[in-house]
Order: C-alpha cells, then sequence, then structure tokens
C-alpha cells in the first residue's frame, strides 16, 4: 500500500470480509488505528500506520439508545428549526461530559447520535430533563401516549400569590381561551412550587403563574413519566438503562 486507502477497504482485505462487515466493526468502535479508536468506515490510512481489530469485535447488532441530557437555562432549543438534531445531540452529548457514575455497560460511539429524535423539548428559560431517543418504541410512548405521561417541574417564583391563588393553580384557570385540567401544584417552600402535570404545551407555567400574581425566576423539568433526572449536573448525560420506563 503506497498511497492512502479507506480504512474500511482496507480492514475488509486484512480480514478477510466483505465492505459492509468493515464498516459495522468500524462504526462499533472495534477498529483502532495507531491505538486510537477510529469510527469513520472512510477515514484513510497509510501503509505506515497499525491497524487493529479489537479481540472481542463483534457483528451484532447494537440496541437504539435514549439519552437523558441536563439542559441549561438559556439554551434556545428553537432557534434553528431546521437544524438536524443529530448536529444539535453532537454539540451537547460529548464524551468528557458524560455523568460519572452512569451505570449502563456502554461505550459511548459517535454512531450513538445519529437517527436521535428530541422528545418533549423545553422552552429557552427552562433547565432540566431532555430526551434524546434512538429507540422508535420510547418515541411512540411519550408522543402517543402524551397525554397520559406527566412532568414534574420545579419552578422558582417571586411576587405575592393572590388569595386562593394555590387553589387556581391546581384548577380553576384556562389558556389559550380554554379550561385547563386539573393539575397537580404545591409549595416545595417559600419560593419554589412543584407542577406535575400531564402534555404540557410552552408557556404554560409562566401563563398560570402571572394569573395569580407570581413572576416566573426559573423553571426545572426533574421527571418525565417514571424517570426522573436524578443526580445529573447541568450539562452531564447518561444512557437510559435497560430496565427504565417512562
Amino acid at each position: 500500500m503506497t498511497e492512502s486507502i479507506r480504512l474500511a477497504k482496507y480492514l475488509a482485505e486484512q480480514q478477510t470480509c466483505s465492505r459492509r462487515e468493515a464498516e459495522q466493526y468500524i462504526e462499533g468502535g472495534w477498529v483502532k488505528v495507531d491505538g486510537v479508536v477510529v469510527e469513520e468506515p472512510g477515514f484513510r490510512i497509510s501503509a505506515r500506520q497499525k491497524i487493529e481489530l479489537a479481540p472481542e469485535a463483534t457483528l451484532e447488532s447494537q440496541d437504539p439508545v435514549t439519552i437523558l441530557f441536563h439542559k441549561p437555562a438559556g439554551l434556545d432549543l428553537f432557534a434553528d428549526p431546521q437544524l438536524p438534531v443529530a448536529e444539535l445531540a453532537s454539540s451537547l452529548i460529548l464524551a468528557d461530559k458524560r455523568a460519572a457514575d452512569d451505570r449502563a455497560e456502554l461505550r459511548f460511539l459517535k454512531r450513538h447520535l445519529s437517527n436521535l429524535t428530541l422528545i418533549e423539548p423545553l422552552e429557552t428559560l427552562a433547565s432540566g430533563l431532555l430526551i434524546f431517543s434512538q429507540d422508535w418504541r420510547v418515541t411512540r410512548k411519550l408522543v402517543d401516549d402524551a397525554a397520559k405521561i406527566e412532568h414534574e417541574y420545579i419552578v422558582e417564583v417571586a411576587g405575592a400569590i393572590v388569595e386562593d391563588g394555590l387553589k387556581l393553580l391546581n384548577h380553576g384557570l384556562s389558556f389559550n381561551r380554554k379550561p385547563l385540567p386539573p393539575i397537580k401544584v404545591s409549595w416545595q417552600n417559600e419560593t419554589r412550587l412543584r407542577f406535575a402535570m400531564k402534555a404540557p404545551p410552552r408557556g404554560l407555567i409562566v401563563h398560570m403563574c402571572e394569573q395569580v400574581g407570581l413572576q416566573v425566576v426559573a423553571i426545572k423539568r426533574i421527571r418525565i413519566g417514571r424517570v426522573p433526572m436524578a443526580g445529573l449536573a447541568v450539562g452531564e448525560w447518561r444512557y437510559l438503562l435497560g430496565y427504565e420506563r417512562f
């Protein structure tokens, strides 16, 4: 080999396998070039470089992943509607931001950032739990059953609540000229409210608080269905574990 060659082509010849199998090995994170994992089949190599296939390499298909991410407040997910989810995810889901206590036995691969769906995005003001998923079953559950899945928020507020304001927050307000269904709202402390609601549209929490004399200072989503954000720090992420269900 005197000139550069695509890694997939070289590996196929080295391992006596098909080009597609070579690509699967590479995309699966099983191939190193000079000791560094390379996940791009089109990566070009030269004769001087050392190519290694991991002894445990497998061609078995890998399950789609779902990623939980702690969104920082101020991040606008709606600024560019044409921005592909994969591109957004690649800017947020970084290897060095994976939670240290992530118990998923998965190696972080670039393929985990492709074919993702961002489910139930948060408004710019809000921080908290975001879901990115490759799994159509997760997407179907969270989208098709959205009216049945409860979201929990901690909302920091300022101002003085009107008389019977908490009662109104629980039931009695309207949004977009339509009465709201009963919503679970309670005081967590003197400045923070806990909201538990299903299929919340953008702007609803701010609107509700304003109707009872409160100004919203911060919003954090801490749970979707049965999956909590738990100990994820701002900007950190982890994989959804196999036994976790929304």
